[in-house]
């Protein structure tokens, strides 16, 4: 008969196991409860910030809230930059899950590129940009679509009321609201505002439902108040375009300074550009050429020549001065006058503008003693005024000068300046002897002393000679001001290209009015004027009367000359001029 076992008797289940296994179950399974309790334990009591975080960045953000950049404005307050609101559209890429056709409306509402698009929400960063600045109704209708992770942000857009009138020197900011040329950039640390931050919950769709709390308070940016007169900014625009226009110039540039104060009242460039609208801009109309071009001077570095000589008492105003038939000869070079005068004393070189006059002074002096005057003047090194790419022209040591350069460098050619150099130093004639700094900002106290350069009998001197200059018989009695005593003096250089002269010529005129007082230094450079003429004292002379004119009626200088028939001629052709 044949025995059965049932599976409760099978002899396997029979044998029992060891008793080190059972522990070892039980030891594993305690422990690896420890292990899991000590790191909840760890994360949610030592290390919660971590698991805070890990919550927070699917509904919590941290918006940086704009700062209000500073106003520019002129010394009479007016406004010349200022930052208005606007929105920007921006997006979440983890928040939003767009489809073809979202895009497509995103695109086409904003002017936007589909690819561009697609490739600024696969970014990966947290937070990006698709339009920045948008018109207030772009916006509205990009909200209205309610798509999930877009937004827009309260951002500031500079705008300039004044546009292109005194676009060189305000200059302009970049769409982040940080200067780029002008005063915008050389003065952005004053204007800039330091932003704030703030804590938001969102949901789904990016929208906020919840304010936090304001992490840090935005600071608005300083306000910048220039030396400029608004109403002196425009009559020096208005009529360096016309000059540039009507003897259909390359370009043109004019600057007007305070004597007393040393205040720049007007800076003006031609061609210019309208900040607000920086759509195809060339280097021509960004150029400050006041400020960044040098140029030889030409004629209108006489004057000081003139005042080397009277200061040494080797020479006076009324010292013949022999100029050898409008003809002189150096090293095998030769050098000659427009017109033959014969002899003229020290007064009649400067109102004939004579080139053999002047060389013949010059040579009269060491090197040594002509360099240290133009060092003195402030030639060869920049004027820091703190203006982005401003130049200091280009002045050589005097021990490298031959007998030529210091005879050419006299009539202001193998010097080069800038128009706002040449202009500063015709301050040494206007003040009586001596330079002031120069200033972009407003002046409240002015120095009441300045760096000495001349005595001021000999400013006083050679003033007297450069208002013979406007007068009939000099070069330049296009520069007379109804009204008012003017002195000055013209220039016409040719310029120099790749290192030899051509016939392109810069006609430039810096003055002083009233003659009797000076308040106004106005400096005037037109660059390869080719219609018209080319002479200083045709083509620039009376762009500086015109400005002087207007700058002085606006100041309320008092008259300190009759009106003459001529001048009253000369006002009404300039006018028959300007309505042609």
């Amino acid at each position: 008969m044949k025995h059965t076992h049932s599976f409760n008797h099978n002899p396997l289940l029979s044998k029992r196991l060891p008793e080190w296994r059972a522990r070892l179950v039980l030891i594993a399974l305690l422990s690896g409860s420890v292990v899991l309790g000590a790191r909840a334990m760890y994360l949610q009591g030592v290390n919660k910030e971590f698991l805070q975080r890990k919550g927070e960045s699917r509904y919590a953000r941290t918006l940086e809230l704009s700062a209000n950049r500073g106003k520019v404005v002129d010394r009479n307050g007016d406004t010349l930059a200022t930052s208005t609101p606007v929105k920007s559209i921006a997006v979440i890429p983890d928040m939003a899950q767009l489809g073809a056709g979202e895009v497509a409306q995103l695109g086409k509402i904003l002017d936007l590129n589909l690819t561009d698009i697609n490739r600024k929400l696969a970014s990966g960063k947290d937070y990006v940009f698709l339009s920045r600045a948008v018109a207030p109704d772009v916006a509205d209708r990009v909200m209205a679509l309610k798509l999930p992770g877009v937004q827009a942000q309260d951002e500031y857009r500079r705008y300039y009321p004044t546009g292109e009138m005194a676009a060189h020197l305000v200059g302009f900011t970049n769409v982040d609201d940080r200067g780029q040329e002008g005063v915008e950039l050389a003065f952005n640390d004053m204007l800039t505002g330091k932003p704030g931050s703030r804590r938001v919950i969102k949901d789904r769709r990016g929208q906020i439902v919840e304010d936090v709390e304001t992490i840090r308070r935005p600071q608005d940016g300083g306000n910048l108040q220039l030396a400029i007169d608004a109403k002196i900014q425009y009559l020096a625009y208005s009529a360096l375009k016309q000059a540039v226009q009507q003897h259909k110039a390359k370009a043109g540039s004019a600057v007007v300074l305070d004597a007393r104060t040393g205040e720049v009242l007007a800076l003006v460039n031609n061609p210019t550009y309208n900040p607000n609208n920086r759509v195809k801009l060339s280097g021509e109309q960004l150029r400050n050429r006041v400020m960044t071009d040098s140029f030889e001077p030409g004629s209108t570095m006489k004057p000081f020549v003139a005042a080397m000589a009277l200061e040494s008492n080797r020479f006076r105003a009324d010292t013949m001065i022999d100029t050898l038939g409008g003809k002189m000869t150096i090293d095998g070079a030769t050098i000659s006058d427009s017109h033959s005068h014969g002899m003229l004393s020290v007064a009649q070189v400067i109102q004939k503008s004579s080139n053999i006059g002047s060389a013949r002074m010059a040579l009269a002096f060491p090197a040594q003693h002509m360099w240290e005057l133009y060092d003195d003047l402030g030639f060869g090194k920049p004027l820091k005024l703190g203006f982005p790419g401003e130049v200091g022209g280009r002045l050589r040591p005097w021990k490298s000068w031959r007998p030529i350069e210091q005879a050419t460098m006299a009539y202001g050619h193998g010097v080069s300046v800038t128009l706002m150099q040449l202009a500063h130093g015709y301050m040494a004639f206007a003040r009586d002897g001596e330079l002031i700094p120069l200033s972009l900002t407003r002046v409240d106290a002015p120095p009441l002393h300045g760096q000495r350069v001349f005595s001021p009998e000999v400013a006083r001197q050679v003033r007297a000679m450069m208002e013979s200059v406007t007068q009939p018989g000099g070069t330049a009695p296009l520069a007379a001001v109804p009204g008012y005593r003017a002195a000055g003096k013209t220039g016409t250089a040719y310029k120099l290209e790749n290192g030899r002269y051509t016939k392109k010529y810069l006609a430039s005129f810096v003055g002083l009015v009233p003659a009797s007082e000076p308040r106004l230094i106005v400096a005037v450079a037109i660059d390869e004027p080719s219609v018209g003429g080319h002479y200083g004292g045709d083509v620039a002379a009376p762009v500086f009367s015109q400005i002087s004119a207007g700058a002085l009626r606006t100041l309320g200088v008092r008259p300190d000359a009759p009106i003459t028939p001529q001048q009253v001629a000369q006002q009404q052709l300039g006018k028959s001029r300007e309505a042609m």
